[in-house]
């Protein structure tokens, strides 16, 4: 039996996707052999890569000027690649700082520029978006870094911090990628892991505009720069192949439920039955401020943290995984990315409503 999965990643995944991915796991497309089996210099595997750019392109309305990169490493990988790539010695660099994954970036990006802090959370406790009047800019900073939603908070950007100097904007969608529309105009690079929204662990997107390539520092690994990778197709080695056919499944998805526009309504209706759940019950409670709640990752607490384990196992044995918070925080999380169906939502809010009355 199925379960209704709400870890945080790698999540669930449509299971449309997965049925057909198990149908083609032996055989794809006639060959007699797996996707996992084929060279990625293969005209079959070359086709399935263009296919998937193409239909990502699609979907995003990225515009024509920005080259569209499947590579390894993950989001964390980038937190190195993108000062490699956008920066030389000396140079200056704009970060906000909204939470863990924020401070990451941070942190990795220190190794290579001098790191701004334009502004930070931690007045809040990182539940709330620090006073857009307040944030700061370096002159000359080649590039303002944000985290649109950080996952472990369930902190999210209602909106896109625009800068007025027109310094890039470059932006971690990990947990927010095709969740709904998004004006990739308004970017300079953005990069999401694909274990959310968009397939398998072993991915990252990376979406870049033209003229930020071909200012990799001297010793940026070849695989990591974003130039050397654009010319070769995303394949100046061998890619992470089976993650993006599972990518590009997902995207065909994506185009069968009515783009993002349609993903979008449904996400915001998810996001909407559970909060107004979690703020009328008077037994959970959600921390963030309700202008910046996440929309992919919601955290809530109970009405006595001894509640959390017995809670996290009754949802397990009622067929609802992977609700335990994060490590660093506890209490509880239910991310709830475009795969999780309406049905798990509302399955949860009944076993919420039933936990209540049995342990208020």
């Amino acid at each position: 039996m199925r379960v209704f999965n709400f870890a945080a990643g790698p999540a669930t995944l449509p299971l449309p996707v997965l049925e057909q991915a198990q149908r083609e796991l032996v055989d794809w497309r006639g060959g007699g052999m797996s996707v996992m089996e084929i060279s990625h210099r293969s005209k079959a595997f070359v086709a399935l890569a263009t296919e998937a750019e193409q239909d990502l392109r699609d979907l995003m309305g990225v515009p024509a000027n920005y080259k569209v990169l499947f590579l390894q490493g993950g989001a964390s990988g980038m937190f190195s690649a993108i000062p490699q790539n956008l920066t030389a010695e000396g140079d200056v660099v704009d970060y906000a700082n909204t939470g863990a994954w924020s401070k990451k970036a941070i942190s990795e990006a220190k190794k290579y520029a001098r790191v701004n802090v334009v502004a930070d959370g931690k007045d809040s406790n990182y539940f709330a978006i620090p006073d857009r009047a307040g944030w700061g800019a370096t002159e000359g900073a080649r590039y303002l870094h944000y985290t649109p939603n950080e996952t472990i908070a369930g902190l999210e950007f209602p909106d896109i911090p625009v800068r007025a100097d027109g310094a890039p904007l470059v932006a971690d969608f990990s947990s927010t990628l095709l969740s709904r529309p998004v004006d990739v105009s308004q970017f300079g690079l953005i990069y999401a892991g694909a274990q959310k929204n968009i397939g398998p662990s072993g991915l990252v997107i990376v979406i870049v505009r033209e003229d930020l390539l071909g200012k990799a520092r001297t010793g940026t690994p070849s695989v990591w720069d974003f130039a050397q990778m654009a010319a070769d197709g995303s394949m100046s080695n061998t890619p992470p192949t089976f993650g993006w056919y599972m990518a590009g499944l997902v995207f065909k998805w994506l185009k069968s439920e009515g783009g993002l526009e349609a993903v979008g309504a449904r996400n915001g209706a998810k996001a909407k039955l559970l909060y107004d759940y979690i703020d009328a019950s008077g037994f959970y409670a959600n921390p963030i401020e309700k202008a910046a709640r996440s929309w992919m990752n919601v955290p809530f607490t109970l009405a006595s943290a001894e509640l959390e384990k017995p809670f996290a196992q009754e949802a397990q044995a009622a067929g609802l995984t992977n609700l335990e918070g994060h490590r660093s925080v506890g209490g509880m999380r239910a991310s709830i990315y475009n795969a999780m169906p309406l049905e798990g939502v509302q399955a949860l809010v009944s076993f919420m409503q039933d936990f209540a009355r049995r342990h208020g």
